[in-house]
This record gives structure tokens, C-alpha cells and sequence, in this order.
């Protein structure tokens, strides 16, 4: 996992990955947790939502090779705003690490962020954040 702070290989190996599944990663900036989460899903895909244009420019130069290669992709947004775009498939799972809305600082913006996000995910997906040991599974 060359690239990953100590703490984001954590986070991405403490996830449920297995090839195949979509994955929806908030506050994803500058997309190294993102690029090793489409490493480990293969056929599967990674979309990245932030809500700073510069982080999504981030994004797009540090992932250029997978965005070019369709599995990963990304959207300028926050997640109090996302919904799934018209014909775009739900997501296995989600996941952030310091997201105001999702780690308690934010209790207000963290219920229309939950409500979005499950709205957003398949029948049996799942939403982990950081502030466990590393990640914790909030449910949806």
C-alpha cells in the first residue's frame, strides 16, 4: 500500500472490500485511500465525493491513471447534496475519514449525510467512518 499514511492503510484494510463491489468514498481528497480501495475491487468501481473543487482536482491528477481506466471517479459535492445521478447503480459500501458531518463534530449535517448516503447504497450496504479502531460502522 505505497502512498498511505499509517492510518489510511489501516482504514483500508480494516474495510469489507472484495472485487467487484461499488464504493462510495466521502471526502476523499487527494485520493490515495481511494486509489488502493480500486486496487483492491478490480472489475469494481470507486467514486469519490468532496465538497472542495480543489480537492476534486487533487483527485483528478493523483488518480488520473484509474480515472482513465473507469474505475474510479469522482464528484464535486458534498454529501448533505449527493444523490445517486439518474441511472447510476447503488453502492456495497461507504466510507470516511475526518468528515465533519459523519464523525459527530456536525450532529445536524450528520443526519442529512446518513440519510443521503443510505439512499445511496445497495439493500445490505454499508457506512464505516473513522473513530473506531480505525473504522466504525455506522447504521443505515
Amino acid at each position: 500500500m505505497s502512498g498511505l499514511s499509517a492510518r489510511l492503510a489501516a482504514v483500508v484494510e480494516a474495510l469489507p472490500l472484495r472485487p467487484g463491489i461499488r464504493v462510495l468514498e466521502i471526502g476523499g481528497a487527494p485520493g490515495a485511500a481511494a486509489r488502493e480501495v480500486a486496487r483492491r475491487v478490480g472489475a469494481g468501481h470507486v467514486l469519490v465525493v468532496d465538497r472542495s473543487a480543489t480537492g476534486v482536482e487533487a483527485i483528478r491528477r493523483t488518480a488520473a491513471t484509474e480515472i482513465a481506466a473507469g474505475v474510479l471517479s469522482v464528484r464535486c459535492t458534498s454529501i448533505e447534496e449527493f444523490t445517486l445521478l439518474p441511472g447510476e447503480e447503488p453502492f456495497d459500501l461507504a466510507f470516511a475519514v475526518r468528515v465533519g458531518a459523519l464523525d459527530g463534530r456536525y450532529p445536524a449535517a450528520g443526519a442529512v449525510a446518513v440519510a443521503r448516503i443510505a439512499a445511496a447504497l445497495t439493500r445490505h450496504g454499508q457506512l464505516f467512518v473513522d473513530g473506531g479502531d480505525p473504522l466504525r460502522q455506522i447504521p443505515v
